[in-house]
């Protein structure tokens, strides 16, 4: 029987999983990656992955061993002051616990590009759209494919063969910056081995550890997407110097992140031919649930793949399943937003927060 010809819109994380169990099973695929290389840009901060999601996405790519490697337990550690400066709710690890351990988002990105076969990902291949079981190139050229998987995340270019819904601004953006812990290591001390955050209402600080000594902060706030840095900065005044410092000593320039997300529940009418996974198919709040949830996609994807010989088939039941869980995901991540950016400030975080630990 003829292997199925399958194309993956985007080299993210979840389009890559997908990539790698499929090969795992023996079925070839190619992603198309509009990026010229795999290390064009940054690939941003850092992530945990979670036991019955991330980690078995991993198990089932057979890279698990390889991520435990890689991955930091200690990141785990989670710390929330209030304005003030008052450490309010701290979370440390136990011995062995690897519920939720961090890894750098490029690390992750860079285990997996190496399990694949040499070719996998064709580099500086942008999609203009898909259409059918095509995909038309950027350049003009198109390629026939028996499906077409759209991994290419909250802009997708696949997503409107499917659904003409967009993200929406969630109303809530922040500015990003960061800082070399041998530089500042009194606020390195503030953050921890994992995350800090301090929060007032509608609006908030968060700064987390990554690899090799570097720290992300982030001044968050409920608002218009378009502040300036400045504007946002001041929103601040007034709060803890320790706090304030975090963002005032950072040593790159600040850029922009309004969170956008695809309503609750977002699904489309099954299409022979086509899907969609990750932010493609279910952008949400940016609380924990995005990436571990894209791998899953992936790697359950190309499980119904090898398991079932008819692909209309295979997606089908993928679908069947993504659905109701992303709604789900959906549902807690939009809300989990609305309670950490509210007039009630730290008392909201520390409710949501302690009921997840609690």
């Amino acid at each position: 029987m003829t292997s199925p010809r399958i194309a993956v819109v985007g080299a993210g994380l979840g389009g890559l999983t997908l990539a790698r169990v499929l090969q795992v099973h023996g079925l070839p695929v190619t992603v198309f990656e509009r990026e010229p290389s795999p290390d064009s840009r940054s690939q941003g901060g850092t992530l945990d992955m979670h036991v019955g999601s991330g980690q078995t996405a991993l198990a089932k790519a057979g890279l698990l061993d390889e991520f435990r490697a890689l991955a930091r337990p200690e990141g785990q550690e989670m710390r929330i002051f209030d304005e003030d400066g008052t450490l309010l709710f701290h979370e440390q690890p136990a011995d062995g616990d690897e519920s939720m351990p961090e890894i750098d988002r490029g690390q992750l990105r860079g285990l997996l590009i190496g399990s694949l076969a040499d070719g996998t990902v064709r580099w500086g291949h942008g999609v203009e759209r898909a259409a059918g079981r095509s995909v038309l190139f950027r350049d003009g050229s198109s390629e026939e494919f028996d499906l077409v998987v759209g991994a290419d995340g909250a802009w997708s270019r696949v997503r409107p063969s499917l659904s003409q819904v967009t993200p929406a601004y969630t109303g809530v953006s922040l500015v990003e910056s960061g800082f070399e812990e041998a530089r500042h290591p009194e606020l390195a001390r503030l953050v921890g081995d994992g995350s800090m955050s301090a929060y007032g209402p509608n609006k908030a600080v968060v700064a987390q550890r990554n690899s090799n000594g570097r720290i992300r902060v982030h001044a968050a706030y409920r608002g218009p997407q378009d502040r300036p840095v400045a504007e946002v900065l001041s929103m601040f005044d007034g709060w803890a110097e320790s706090i304030r410092a975090l963002l005032l000593e950072a040593d790159e320039p600040f850029e922009a992140r309004p969170l956008f997300a695809l309503p609750v529940g977002h699904s489309w009418p099954h299409t022979p031919g086509r899907t969609l996974l990750g932010d493609a198919a279910h952008l949400m709040p940016p609380l924990g649930a995005g990436a571990n949830l894209a791998m899953l996609d992936g790697a359950e994807l190309a499980e119904a793949l090898a398991a079932e010989p008819d692909v209309d088939a295979a997606v089908r039941a993928y679908e069947s399943a993504m659905f109701p869980r992303a709604a789900r995901l959906g549902r807690f991540t939009t809300d989990g937003l609305d309670v950490l950016f509210s007039p009630e400030g730290v008392k909201g975080a520390l409710r949501l927060f302690g009921e997840l630990t609690g």
